[in-house]
């Protein structure tokens, strides 16, 4: 029995495939040692974005991961704590690496819809010589675990006013901070403002093939270039990935507002045919749902040509992007509605 070719990808926005335009830039990129600091888009790229964001400088690396953990070394000292939400990508998903890497811990504050109240980041911190003391307090904006959610700009300013109170730093995982700017109506330069350092993936809801920068003063991205280095993420002629990244920066934000129109719309089809879908939790390019067998149901859909990711016995994620357009959309709707 031959598969069915596929109708819609809906596993990660890391799926998408470089545009023609990327294409292009990498073949013709200019390219130099990036160890070296000499690769031309890889200096232009680190540059742009911290024009866009507000920050002296940037350090391109290879995935989202080690720019979190690289902001964690920079800003802690071992035997301390990171104060940050339940579910943190940081925690969840970058496989204890806070703790093998920088010596620390994570110290979770509750974030009903992935939102953290100011008041228990403040309870949160510890003083005392019985416990570890706090190094540093850690956002993720948007929220993957908690369905793409979005930290209002007023919890931001309220949290940076408690880090600064405590006299501590404050760092944001902004893999999807662009589809946060986009959901909040704002220049992403007013969510980046907040903070010491912020790591933005490229590979996600933007599309570039690979690749995040982490961004903040000049002096700390000096010291961030040894720790890059030493968890080996020096790429040489990085210039090729860097270029993609460029027109994904450039073209990228423009397309993400069609992705979260387009996954309310998916959200609310799965709602009709029975699925337990938290509205709530649907404010950018990700969709949680329960449902019973999530294995089986997920294998049987990509048969019939749509991928799903599922999450243990009972849960599913879909994720939205640029190479689902409404055509697409609308037969993977039909598969996983029948």
């Amino acid at each position: 029995m031959t598969r069915p070719s596929l109708i819609a990808d809906l596993r990660s926005d890391t799926v998408t495939r470089p545009t023609p335009a990327m294409r292009e830039a990498m073949a013709t990129a200019e390219v130099g040692d990036d160890v070296y600091g000499e690769d031309p888009n890889v200096n232009a790229l680190q540059h742009e974005l911290a024009h866009l964001t507000g920050f002296e400088a940037g350090l391109f690396m290879p995935s989202g991961s080690m720019t979190n953990q690289v902001a964690i070394a920079l800003h802690t000292r071992r035997g301390e704590e990171v104060v940050c939400a339940e579910g943190s990508h940081i925690y969840e998903w970058e496989l204890g690496m806070m703790a093998a890497f920088s010596g620390v811990v994570p110290r979770f504050v509750p974030a009903p819809l992935g939102v953290p109240s100011p008041e228990d980041v403040r309870l949160a911190i510890r003083r005392s010589v019985h416990q570890s003391p706090t190094g540093l307090i850690s956002l993720e904006n948007t929220h993957n675990k908690a369905g793409g959610t979005v930290i209002p700009l007023e919890v931001i300013r309220q949290i940076r006013a408690v880090a600064e109170a405590e006299g501590l730093p404050l760092h944001l995982d902004g893999a999807r901070v662009f589809n946060a700017a986009v959901k909040l109506g704002v220049d992403v330069r007013e969510i980046t403002r907040h903070f010491d350092t912020v790591s933005i993936c490229l590979s996600k809801g933007l599309g570039a093939p690979v690749g995040s920068v982490l961004l903040g003063s000049a002096q700390a991205m000096k010291q961030a270039h040894r720790y890059r280095k030493m968890l080996g993420g020096g790429m040489r002629q990085a210039g090729i990935l860097a270029a993609a990244a460029r027109v994904a920066v450039r073209e990228g934000p423009a397309r993400l507002q069609g992705d979260h129109l387009r996954t309310r719309r998916l959200a609310r089809a799965l709602v009709e045919a029975g699925y337990d879908v938290d509205l709530a939790a649907v404010q950018t390019n990700i969709i949680y749902a329960r449902l019973p067998e999530a294995e089986r149901r997920a294998a049987a859909w990509a048969e019939a040509g749509v991928l799903a990711s599922a999450l243990g016995h009972d849960s599913v994620r879909f994720v939205l992007h640029h190479q689902v357009d409404d055509e697409a959309l609308d037969r993977a709707i039909a598969v996983l509605t029948a």
